[in-house]
């Protein structure tokens, strides 16, 4: 599929999202900033949120909990007031588009409500759904129908949620991008037991031709990894440029530094994974001639001298027309056309006509 300028292949190199989500803590400046690191610490996506507290949350509801659970319990303000303050206006749109392209990074956002699609849809060349809408069958269909790639995380979701959502998905578009995801924001180590990196294997499996991906909330790049090892070339990780700021999203996001080592590591493991055929490589063909063996005379011969075992053996280097260890059956019992010195290679050219 391509976004943007980005062709992105199921081979292909490693694509980044940098989630800035709420860590622009409700200033524009921040914002750009945070574009502009985004872009030096390897990204390829500087990604934001479109919502309104009003039509994502109830404030009834969260206050009728009685507490803040998961994540939330941490926040020092209310639910509803903490995705008041995280929410951006919509009049950013265009300058937070413009700020991409002015610093060569390309502009996502998750859209929450069907308004925010439709703004959206002025700026992005995909959409990213994310976890907790994977069960609203009717905004899944409004962005599919924008006919532009579709990029769906899968956390807190069983199999037949991803079914569903990706029967509505397909009827529209078939550039999708299936995010594997686990959504606790805790950013505790046992996390790691639970992102399950198999279901990718599942994924591709079920649905051979669309992109892996993972959207990721642990610390390190360790699952982008394996994720990376398991077929995935998508990857979302939020992004701050401090842990310790307030804010919803700071805690778990990855800063400059990480991110930088993220993509170094995903690059280089990229790279190491190669195409998979088994071959001498272009780098160790030196080491071909340096570490395996060719027969080399244990003692003098002359012209017409049988070889047997006993003066012959393997030794390191091997020259270009020498005799390897496998073809040993193929001169014993062979005759030398010319006298030969003893700790010399053993030549196919000093052998009678085999």
């Amino acid at each position: 599929m391509k976004i943007g300028n980005r062709i992105i292949t199921n081979e292909g190199k490693p694509y980044f999202i940098a989630d800035i989500a709420a860590n622009h803590d409700g200033d524009i400046e921040r914002a750009y900033m945070l574009i502009e690191l985004a872009k030096e610490a390897g990204a390829d996506v500087a990604k934001f949120q479109n919502f309104k507290a009003k039509t994502i949350v109830s404030k009834n509801g969260f206050d009728g909990l009685g507490k803040q659970l998961s994540h939330q319990a941490a926040w020092k303000k209310s639910v509803f007031e903490t995705y008041e303050d995280a929410s951006v206006a919509d009049e950013w749109s265009e300058k937070l588009k413009a700020k991409c392209d002015e610093v060569g990074i390309e502009y996502m956002t998750s859209p929450y409500d069907f308004p925010s699609v439709d703004l959206a849809d002025n700026y992005v060349n995909a959409f990213k759904i994310g976890s907790g809408d994977i069960t609203w069958p009717d905004i899944l269909e409004y962005m599919a129908q924008k006919k532009k790639p579709v990029l769906l995380a899968t956390g807190a979701s069983n199999m037949s949620d991803v079914e569903r959502a990706m029967d509505i998905i397909k009827k529209y578009t078939s550039d999708v991008v299936l995010m594997q995801c686990n959504t606790n924001y805790t950013a505790l180590p046992e996390n790691f037991n639970y992102i399950n990196l198999n279901v990718l294997k599942t994924y591709r499996e079920k649905y051979p031709d669309v992109i892996l991906g993972l959207s990721d909330h642990t610390f390190g790049h360790s699952t982008v990894l394996g994720a990376l090892a398991l077929g995935a070339r998508v990857f979302e990780k939020h992004f701050t440029d401090d842990n310790s700021r307030s804010g919803p999203d700071h805690k778990f996001s990855m800063n400059p530094e990480t991110w930088r080592e993220m993509v170094n590591a995903a690059n280089e493991l990229y790279n190491a994974m190669g195409d998979g055929i088994k071959k001498v490589e272009e780098n160790e063909k030196d080491t071909v001639n340096v570490q395996r063996r060719a027969f080399y005379f244990t003692r003098e011969l002359k012209k017409n001298d049988v070889i047997d075992e006993s003066c012959i053996f393997p030794l390191r280097p091997v020259y270009e027309g020498a005799v390897l260890p496998f073809d040993k059956d193929k001169i014993i019992g062979k005759r030398v056309n010319r006298d030969v010195k003893q700790d010399s290679c053993v030549m196919w050219e000093d052998i009678e006509d085999v």
